[in-house]
């Protein structure tokens, strides 16, 4: 058998590992690319080594540090509650003000697992206290996180950038984002509609604002001015987010703003080693033909008509049982110039509904957002039919995704 089909053959058994069991596929795909690399396509182990994202790597370690040091000291929990202060004990203004909270806290930095995980307890707890409908809260809090989740300062969002960097796909932050962020806060409204938001409005007013508040410490105030630094050294610098943020995590780390190890047992290294196993994956599937070979059995199902929507479909239905971020934009994103130029249509379109299909049914309790905010029911609440809710919704969004690249990604190009 050919390396090019060993290798495909390889990638899709890594796909289909992670849609039916929770092993770290990162490992799986690093094992089956020693071989496929080294002895079916004679590569030496140094070329096969060369394949390893090892700037993504240390990119995400970087930023996932940073934002765990703001973790670990309180700083980002200070702001959430800050947050909930904010709607003044308005029902109406809560599923509002928890999408703009999560997404802002999603898009600085954390992304949004960090974020989901940070605000989906308070607005579980909050929603309860002001008659909010808990599927309401959690749609809010989920697609909020996901809606900032491709800024160019999160971890999600720089692993996108990278692999269409890697696509020879043009720099398009702006496209990325603003698509991803549409389709997210168009999915919120219509939950906002259609599950209480009119009858919100009428409703009185109910002690929100009573949720617990204390000054800023003095770490908390350093981080945030380090943090902001950072932020505004990436955008009008234009410095190496991964290696400012080293630069910050360490500044901080001597100021005592946080201990060393708590913020290293932050960052996600599981998460790490699967997208990176499965990026060095992909990089053999490139060099061997495999990548062709791929791209030609997706172009079996699209044309230039059909192809974004074909795309978000497929993504978003595989990114439901997936990783998102570890396996599926590492999989997909680098075929969009294959794929393209079998089937015709444009290439950042496609790109972007894969972005936006993949991460629009991630609301799903099937995926770690959609359980942090199942698990941020206060004790007493109906957690199974929230459960139910919620994966109706995701797999609901699988074609809601495909129809909204279909017909509108195009605006974003």
């Amino acid at each position: 058998m050919n390396p090019a089909t060993l290798s495909l053959i390889a990638l899709l058994a890594v796909i289909l590992l992670s849609l039916t069991s929770r092993i770290n596929v990162g490992i799986l795909a690093i094992a089956l690319a020693f071989p496929v690399g080294v002895y079916a396509a004679g590569f030496k182990a140094e070329v096969l080594l060369g394949f390893f994202p090892s700037a993504l790597f240390l990119t995400l370690a970087g930023v996932t540090l940073l934002f765990g040091i703001a973790q670990l000291n309180g700083t980002l929990e200070a702001l959430a509650r800050r947050g909930v202060r904010a709607c003044g004990g308005t029902p109406a203004l809560l599923p509002p003000l928890f999408f703009v909270l999560s997404c802002g806290l999603s898009m600085t930095g954390p992304g949004a697992i960090a974020a989901s995980a940070l605000v989906a307890p308070l607005a579980m707890s909050a929603g309860i206290t002001a008659g909010v409908s808990p599927f309401l809260m959690a749609l809010m809090v989920a697609n909020g996180a996901n809606a900032g989740n491709l800024s160019p300062f999160s971890a999600v969002g720089v692993i996108v950038q990278v692999q269409m960097q890697r696509a020879g796909l043009p720099q398009s932050d702006g496209s990325v984002f603003a698509a991803n962020f549409v389709a997210h806060a168009v999915v919120a409204l219509g939950a906002y509609l259609l599950f209480g938001g009119i009858k919100l409005l009428r409703a009185p007013k109910v002690a929100t604002a009573a949720v617990a508040v204390s000054p800023l410490t003095g770490r908390q105030w350093f981080t945030l001015a380090v943090v902001s630094a950072w932020i505004v050294a990436v955008v009008a610098f234009k410095m190496n987010p991964g290696l400012s943020a080293f630069a910050a995590s360490a500044f901080l780390i001597m100021a005592q703003a946080a201990d060393d190890q708590k913020a290293l047992a932050t960052v996600p290294w599981a998460v790490l080693l699967m997208i990176s196993g499965v990026s060095l994956l992909v990089g053999v599937l490139e060099k061997t033909g495999g990548m062709d070979l791929f791209s030609s059995l997706l172009a079996r199902i699209a044309t230039a008509g059909t192809v974004n929507g074909a795309m978000a479909f497929v993504t978003g239905l595989i990114s439901t049982y997936s990783s998102t971020s570890g396996v599926v934009y590492p999989a997909f994103l680098p075929m969009v110039p294959g794929l393209v130029a079998k089937t015709g249509g444009n290439p950042l379109e496609v790109a972007l509904s894969i972005n936006v299909g993949a991460a629009i049914v991630d609301v799903s309790p099937l995926s770690t957002i959609g359980a942090l905010c199942v698990a941020g029911l206060p004790v007493g609440g109906d957690a199974k039919k929230l459960f139910r809710q919620m994966l109706l919704w995701g797999f609901a969004m699988v074609v809601v995704g495909a129809l909204f690249c279909q017909f509108f990604i195009r605006f974003f190009v």
